[in-house]
């Protein structure tokens, strides 16, 4: 990538890589984002997509995050960084790569599986049984088993304080674990009470706290990529394949 070399006022002439005409130390990005958060620790530091950004991985208060600094260090900015062709969201892709989770910590044996239980690629899913996107998202996952048998999505109920019923609607699915159930619920029929005693569905509450996932739906990709929110077909096998 080229760049411009710098002058007083900021950038001139056409000079080489950009790595190699400006950097930006821990030390230097601490300092100047200390006076909008205190608590921030400089993670990594790298030159952004988008010419004249460095892009810093953050922490603060044990979340991580992705701020982009100018070259010249006047300015800063915390929204998410689009690639136009393909709509890339790049941030959120960075933020994926930063709060990568460890997907052995996950156990597996109260989800319910959408798809082959050996596929190569598996995905777990933290769903809300009243959250309509979640309901849209699985609709999607069901598009994307029919067209590739290698994937798979484990599905985990995380019924989120927000829906009064979800919590019930949860343990009644996890009791039994059942797709048919899942489905009624996200078509808004009643389901039955819970068939059995379990703390499954608190085990996972707290289980997502830990991982720091906080909204549905969450997706975990094989490699421990987290990602939320409705996604389409097309956008899932992207995802997880990778491409």
């Amino acid at each position: 990538m080229m760049s411009f070399a710098a002058d007083s006022s900021g950038f001139s002439t056409k000079g080489q890589d950009c790595s190699k005409c400006h950097t930006l130390k821990k030390d230097e990005a601490a300092k100047l984002l200390k006076d909008f958060d205190q608590a921030i620790k400089i993670k990594n530091i790298s030159v952004s997509p988008a010419k004249y950004l460095f892009e810093v991985s953050v922490e603060s208060n044990g979340k991580k995050g992705v701020v982009y600094i100018d070259f010249p260090k006047k300015h800063l900015f915390t929204g998410s960084l689009y690639q136009i062709i393909g709509k890339r969201n790049l941030t959120q892709e960075s933020l994926s790569e930063i709060n990568k989770v460890n997907v052995s910590q996950i156990p597996l044996g109260d989800a319910i599986v959408l798809g082959e239980k050996n596929a190569q690629y598996k995905v777990i899913v933290f769903t809300d049984p009243d959250c309509p996107f979640c309901g849209k998202l699985h609709e999607e996952m069901k598009k994307v088993i029919k067209e590739r048998k290698d994937i798979s999505f484990s599905i985990k109920m995380f019924p989120l304080k927000m829906h009064a019923g979800a919590y019930d609607k949860a343990k009644a699915i996890v009791c039994e674990k059942s797709l048919v159930l899942l489905d009624n619920a996200f078509a808004k029929k009643s389901l039955p009470a819970p068939k059995c005693k379990t703390t499954t569905v608190d085990d996972t509450i707290k289980l997502a706290a830990k991982l720091g996932i906080t909204s549905t739906p969450a997706l975990v990709m094989p490699d421990g990529r987290v990602v939320s929110g409705f996604k389409d077909a097309n956008t899932l096998k992207g995802l997880i394949l990778k491409k």
